[in-house]
């Protein structure tokens, strides 16, 4: 009996101490689920700040240019035209695209009649010069009979006062000298006549002379043919197109327009860079000129660019120049870090992750970048690409853009 209540009260213990340790074990286990359902009802993290490129604003110099689009035309266009009128075409010498020098004969005219001219113009003084020996020896012979007159009227004049002589025989006498006078008179018209003709026939050799040196076409300075009408056969004027067209010594030049508001940006003597079409390689020039009028009409004013001799720059190609109107040392930022708007240019500046507005004065600009004359310092960091996704005080997590700092270097240029 005893032992039976001794193993009863064993069992009770040890009912006792399990439920203990279960209703342990479910706490436990009840506090950890409690546990993890505040921990997954708990807010999420913040997300991270989007990635945003920046550019850090750069003291560097940079150079604006403007860009103008044009025609290459001659700097001086010569045209050579026949200066004789009714000659065929026999040759010509030259074509297109040929240097010739000056003097050089481009063309032959048919000579055959000048040179039929220039026989009878020999022959004509020829004929003048005989004509003017013969005069001069009747000039002679006038001249001594005169002499002879004289003497006989002195003889006369002596035996008249001693009796000898009668004074009809002096008045005969008398007469013979006038007579011989008159004779060396005629005689020497004669010779200013004939003198006169021999100077006529020189003058028409002279104007033969020079009709045959026509008749070779020459180049009245050195240069390139640009272009040719002559052609065999034709029969040639002074009234009549140019036979020849030539780019004197070669130069060519960009003939482009500027508009009224950049037009008074550019000077002689400034420098550019000239894109021809067909060309692989610009073309160093300088402005030679700047019309001091403007068009009524288009508002453009024109711009003559010279450039150096190059047989590949021919008249009539398309040109782009891009002249440097502007270089100087500055605060430059990309220009896609500038935004206009209604109060004016301004700028994304980014710090420590924060972004905010400022406003900012531009300047010269290139290819590359926009100058900051104030309102940025070198070493501000900036949006690269600023927009109106971003605003004042927006958080970002800044990606440090490109240096580009070798390419704006090159001297690739584009005006505002």
């Amino acid at each position: 009996m005893k032992t039976a209540l001794r193993w009863a009260s064993a069992v009770a213990l040890l009912a006792a101490v399990g439920g203990y340790a279960f209703r342990d074990e479910i706490a436990l286990r009840l506090g950890a689920y409690d546990a993890a359902r505040a921990e997954t009802s708990a807010a999420p993290p913040a997300p991270k700040p989007p990635s945003i490129t920046v550019a850090t604003a750069k003291r560097r110099e940079i150079a604006q240019t403007l860009v103008v689009t044009g025609t290459l035309v001659a700097r001086d266009e010569i045209l050579v035209g026949a200066q004789i009128d009714g000659l065929r075409l026999d040759e010509y010498l030259v074509d297109i695209g040929d240097r010739v020098e000056k003097g050089q004969v481009l063309a032959r005219l048919d000579r055959d009649m000048l040179d039929t001219q220039l026989v009878q113009n020999d022959s004509s003084i020829a004929r003048s010069e005989a004509a003017i020996a013969q005069v001069g020896a009747a000039i002679a012979e006038a001249e001594a009979s005169q002499v002879d007159a004289d003497a006989a009227l002195k003889r006369a004049e002596t035996l008249v006062k001693t009796g000898n002589v009668t004074g009809e025989v002096l008045q005969t006498r008398q007469t013979a000298v006038r007579v011989a006078e008159a004779r060396v008179r005629a005689q020497n018209q004669n010779l200013k006549v004939a003198q006169s003709d021999k100077t006529l026939a020189q003058a028409q050799r002279r104007e033969i002379e020079l009709r045959l040196a026509r008749a070779e076409v020459r180049a009245p300075a050195a240069g390139i043919v640009a272009s040719r009408t002559a052609r065999v056969g034709q029969i040639v004027g002074m009234a009549g197109e140019p036979l020849f067209r030539l780019v004197r010594d070669g130069e060519v030049e960009l003939e482009a327009e500027a508009t009224e508001t950049r037009l008074h940006s550019v000077e002689v003597g400034q420098t550019a860079r000239v894109e021809v079409a067909g060309l692989d390689q610009a073309v160093e020039g300088r402005v030679r000129l700047v019309a001091p009028i403007v068009d009524p009409a288009t508002r453009l004013g024109k711009v003559k660019i010279a450039l150096p001799a190059d047989r590949g720059l021919r008249p009539g190609l398309f040109a782009r120049g891009l002249i440097e109107t502007a270089r100087r040392e500055g605060v430059v930022v990309p220009q896609s870090a500038v935004l206009f708007g209604a109060g004016g240019p301004h700028v994304q500046v980014a710090t420590d992750g924060t972004v905010s507005e400022r406003a900012v004065t531009t300047g010269l600009q290139d290819a590359d970048g926009v100058e900051i004359t104030s309102g940025l310092k070198a070493g501000d960091a900036v949006v690269a690409r600023a927009g109106g996704f971003l605003r004042e005080g927006d958080k970002i997590t800044a990606v440090a853009a490109p240096d580009r700092s070798a390419d704006a270097a090159d001297g690739r240029e584009l005006t505002r």
